[in-house]
């Protein structure tokens, strides 16, 4: 069997690319404030990235022999992104918090997908997961500066 690491981290991303793109939905539709009109359709792009990543890691493990995770079942018991019932008390600041901490996993796990893809000789998946690594990095700064604070991609 061919790439087993690097296999395994792509089912990882699967299962959280769909919590995350889940996360992202519920803020979405539990958002409410004065920037509410132009942050709303921001997500709609974000969720927009999300499922094409979501949908080229996928395609990337079937066309490595691999099966990716496809039920909700599969998805909870696999994700590392936590899961929270939707509210209307929180700012837009803390929703966006939220979803920057879930894009610093992300960050996180392509930066693990990079090493073993690397290690393992998968250098498509590597230029792959570095392409993605370096949206979600601009994802962070974008989202961090939209709350006042710096991307702090470097600590």
């Amino acid at each position: 069997m061919k790439y087993p690491k690097t296999k395994e981290i792509l089912n990882q991303a699967v299962a959280d690319l769909i919590q995350l793109h889940m996360v992202v939905h519920q803020h979405h539709w539990y958002m409410r404030g004065s920037r509410f009109l132009k942050l709303h359709p921001y997500l709609d792009d974000v969720m927009d990235e999300l499922a094409e990543q979501l949908d080229e890691i996928s395609e990337r493990l079937v066309t490595l022999d691999g099966s990716p995770v496809s039920t909700l079942g599969e998805v909870v018991e696999m994700t590392k992104i936590p899961d929270e019932k939707g509210n209307w008390n929180e700012t837009i600041d803390e929703r966006y918090a939220k979803i920057i901490d879930d894009y610093r996993y992300l960050e996180k796990l392509y930066e693990k997908g990079i090493e073993v893809s690397d290690e393992e000789g998968d250098y498509s998946t590597n230029d792959m997961l570095t392409s993605f690594h370096t949206a979600v990095e601009k994802r962070i700064w974008m989202m961090t500066a939209e709350i006042g604070k710096a991307p702090e991609i470097d600590q």
